[in-house]
């Protein structure tokens, strides 16, 4: 035990580092020795693909916002329209490339059925990416 210098009196604690030292040297020769054991033996052909670059000068599609009040009245990006004109109407739009992207908004009143009958004609019309939009509520 080494007792310290000063005049405080009391033993001095140092903290012996040899046998950490020992430790992690001991530790990073079997890292050494391991670390190409572990490398993949099986050597394998993965799928080629054909990469298509994404051209920025494509022509930006609008999203198509479809609205449904609490009585179940249809808009069309504000339009007014009936059941038979937004299922031609996505139809239509189904067959475009890139396809634009369908926007749902529905009063906070409406029921969920109506929504999911509007979801179920888009799907059926072959619509890919249907969203729902929403607001947040203030002082959330």
């Amino acid at each position: 035990m080494a007792f310290s210098s000063d005049n405080s009196g009391g033993p001095m604690a140092d903290i012996n580092v040899t046998p950490l030292v020992d430790v992690m040297l001991v530790l990073l020769i079997i890292f050494i020795i391991t670390a190409p054991l572990m490398q993949h033996k099986v050597k394998i052909e993965l799928p080629q693909t054909d990469v298509v670059e994404k051209d920025d000068e494509a022509p930006k599609v609008m999203p198509i916002t479809i609205s449904v009040k609490e009585d179940g009245s249809l808009f069309w990006n504000d339009e007014e329209i009936t059941r038979e004109v937004m299922e031609s109407r996505l139809s239509s739009v189904a067959q475009q490339v890139p396809q634009p992207k369908l926007n749902l908004r529905g009063d906070r009143t409406t029921k969920m059925r109506t929504i999911n009958d509007v979801t179920r004609v888009a799907q059926s019309q072959g619509m890919l990416d249907i969203g729902f939009v929403a607001t947040k509520e203030k002082g959330h």
